[in-house]
Formats: structure tokens, sequence, C-alpha cells
């Protein structure tokens, strides 16, 4: 069993308005979110943890996770709004603004971590940014990262961060704890200065890094050894959603190897982690070449 902990919003998506003029269509979504959904879909056994709302659209975010397989047992259900992230692309490439003050999401508590047992924890996306529910999320990270592989994948939003010094500081702490850290370019050069991946080993019990770059496809490194994987071929609709069903692929891979456990991660050979990244492209590919981020099937591929 995967756990995905992290934010689920509602991204409202531009679209033409039946008068003519522009508008916004509510879309289930938020990165761990669509990791979460995009693991049920491939058939890899998932639940997601989150702060839910009770109002509309959180019954929109439950709905969609319960279409896709998911369990949403382990979330918090809170009398407060869901997240919305209103989102405007230039060339396919998406840019957001979100509405998420005292939102179900942003309030949750390290008294609402729920009580489970798992393989491995995905944590990441703006969940990390934010108090309270950032520090939620760490204390689960501590609670778990003993015993369940941990991944992260910080995707850094940085018009979302409004104090750098924390977020930074948090990011350092969750790092070292983390397993599998999943980086794009961008967000290396955000959080590092500069481009050299290698750098998160540092300071960390971090086994494997997996370095994402577009169309230039992803390098996987480990303390050992680094290797690289190209991109599928995509006719690109939009990038939504991209890099968090890559995360979901990798995981499903390796868990289907029986290599996302904490005794068997450290046997995993580069040849085991590539396979599992290149599958991880391969999902991704199908998600780039369709509007929002709607992750397939496992019958698709």
């Amino acid at each position: 069993m995967i756990l995905c902990a992290g934010e689920a919003l509602i991204d409202m998506l531009p679209c033409a308005a039946t008068t003519g003029g522009a508008a916004f269509a509510p879309h289930a979504g938020g990165s761990v979110f669509n990791t979460a959904i995009a693991l049920g879909r491939l058939g890899t056994p998932v639940q997601f943890f989150s702060g839910l709302s009770s109002d509309l659209f959180g019954d929109i975010l439950r709905a969609e996770l319960s279409a896709s397989k998911v369990d949403s047992s382990p979330a918090h259900i809170a009398d407060r709004p869901t997240t919305l992230a209103f989102v405007t692309l230039t060339d396919g490439h998406a840019s957001y603004a979100f509405y998420d003050e005292n939102t179900a999401g942003r309030m949750l508590q390290p008294a609402d971590l729920p009580e489970t047992q798992t393989d491995a924890v995905f944590f990441g996306g703006i969940s990390l940014v934010v108090e309270p529910c950032a520090s939620a999320y760490a204390a689960l990270m501590d609670r778990v990262s003993g015993t369940a592989v941990t991944m992260i994948d910080p995707n850094i939003r940085p018009g979302f961060i409004t104090n750098e010094a924390a977020y930074r500081a948090r990011l350092t702490s969750v790092f070292a704890s983390a397993d599998i850290i999943k980086t794009s370019d961008e967000d290396l050069q955000w959080i590092t200065g500069g481009t050299d991946a290698a750098a998160l080993f540092e300071g960390t019990n971090v086994q494997v890094i997996l370095l994402t770059r577009g169309s230039e496809g992803v390098t996987v490194l480990t303390r050992d050894d680094t290797a690289h994987v190209p991109a599928q071929k995509a006719e690109v609709v939009d990038t939504v959603g991209a890099g968090d069903t890559f995360s979901a692929g990798f995981m499903a891979d390796l868990h289907a190897a029986g290599l996302l456990t904490k005794a068997a991660l450290p046997r995993a050979a580069m040849s085991d982690l590539t396979q599992a990244a290149a599958f991880g492209a391969k999902v991704a590919a199908i998600t780039v070449s369709r509007a929002g981020a709607n992750p397939p099937w496992a019958s698709e591929l």
C-alpha cells in the first residue's frame, strides 16, 4: 500500500463561456492528489490523506478519488472551504493563482494525522509551504520514515511561497528523512541555485534522486551511479500533472517489482530504477497529450 499525503484542491481551468467570453471550469487537482489518482488508475493499492472539505468541491474531490480506485478514508474532513487554484496556460505551461486562506487543507493539524500501516508514503506540493498543514505533514514524515519508504516531490510554486526562509528550512528537514527525491530542473535551480542534483544527497539519507527535464528525459542518481532515461515522444497539449503522473508511474513500477519497501529499496539495482523511471515517463507522456491532469488507466498503456 502507498499513502499519498498532501494537498487536494480545485483547479479552475480556463475555458470558453457560452457567451463567447473567457471562463473557468472546476476540475479536481492538486499535486499529491494527482499522484494518488494516477496510482489508483494504474492498479496500485493507494490511500490518500489530506484535509478535505465537506463542501461541494470536497464532494467532487472524494468522488474523483473513489472513481479512480483511491481509498480516501484516512482523510480528515472539516467544515472549511476547499482550496482553489486558478490556472492560466502559456504555450501549454501552467501558472497558478491560489486561494488558500482558512481552507480544510491548509488548516490540517498534527492531531488530525491518520493511523495507517503502509509500505511507502509520498509527500510534496504546496502542502509543505504553509502552516499549520506543513507541520502536520512533517510530523507524519517523522512518524513513518523509519518503517516506510518516503518519497518527496517539492513541486515548487514560487508565487505561493510567502516565507522563503521557513520553507527552505522545512525542505531541508524533510529531505533529510526522505528515501527518494523527485525534482524538476526548474525546482532544482530554485532549491540549490545550481544544476547539480547530486547536491541533494548532502546531509541526507536519500538513496535515489530523480531529476526530470521535460523533453530531455530523466536523470536517475544514486550515491554510486547515474543514468539517463529518455522522454517518451508526445504531442503536448499541456503539462498539467505531468510530474505528478511520473512520480506515480515510478512508484507503481517499483511496487509491482516488490522493491518499494524499506527493506527492499536498498537492494534495487540501477536497472530497476531506470525501468521504473521509463515507466513513469511513459504514463506522463499520455498525461501531457490531453488537457488537464488526466492520468491514464492501466488499460491505456
